[in-house]
């Protein structure tokens, strides 16, 4: 890994009916919060996978830009539902699958982390409570230092544990908060460490841990 640790970062989709447009967008604070831990976001346009292939397509596809910027590190950013804009869970499914294949670290921040998990073969479920909150961790034996308290910003959450992952840590009501891939430098987190008013020393040092190695 290079001095200079380039994190492909992806993007939600917002739609502008109105004006007919689809925008690609990542929190300002997501891209501080790589700054601060002395990372160079590099986020990954969605528009690389068509939905619908095309053999005559002949625009640069995905894996030539993921060639061309050659990223150490990726990162699953949070914003929408999975199954709301395809072109999304497409462009994520193929970072899942070029992180695998060049032995990536991965962080997936609350949808993202859903997304490793369905990436994985595991499921969600809906839950209550989870929205505009904060909650403590409960944390599993052997899984490091983590930060007492977490932000909550989500209503869909992971039903299991998906194959191949590990439970690092537990909300009060028995939910999934955080997991890590048993084999690759891989790690999902359903709060947003970039919404904290003052980052977490905690959720930083573990990220540098995971992309350092």
């Amino acid at each position: 890994m290079s001095t200079v640790v380039k994190v492909a970062v992806s993007q939600r989709v917002d739609v502008w009916v109105d004006r007919s447009e689809r925008r690609d967008a990542v929190d300002q604070r997501l891209c501080q919060w790589l700054s601060a831990i002395g990372c160079i976001p590099v986020p990954v346009p969605n528009t690389f996978v068509p939905v619908k292939a095309n053999r005559d397509d002949k625009r640069m596809g995905l894996q030539d830009w993921l060639f061309a910027i050659n990223p150490d590190a990726v990162l699953l950013s949070g914003g929408n539902d999975i199954g709301e804009v395809p072109e999304r869970d497409s462009t994520e499914h193929r970072l899942l699958a070029y992180a695998k294949d060049h032995g990536l670290p991965v962080l997936g921040i609350c949808r993202g982390m859903q997304m490793m998990a369905v990436w994985a073969n595991g499921s969600l479920m809906a839950v209550s409570g989870h929205v505009r909150t904060r909650h403590h961790l409960q944390i599993a034996a052997s899984s490091g230092e983590w930060p007492d308290e977490v932000n909550s910003f989500h209503n869909v959450s992971l039903a299991d544990c998906p194959p191949g992952f590990v439970v690092m840590a537990r909300a009060e009501d028995g939910t999934i908060e955080a997991v890590r891939h048993e084999a690759l430098p891989w790690e999902g987190w359903m709060w947003h460490p970039e919404r904290e008013s003052t980052f977490s020393s905690l959720d930083m040092n573990r990220f540098r841990a995971l992309i350092h190695g």
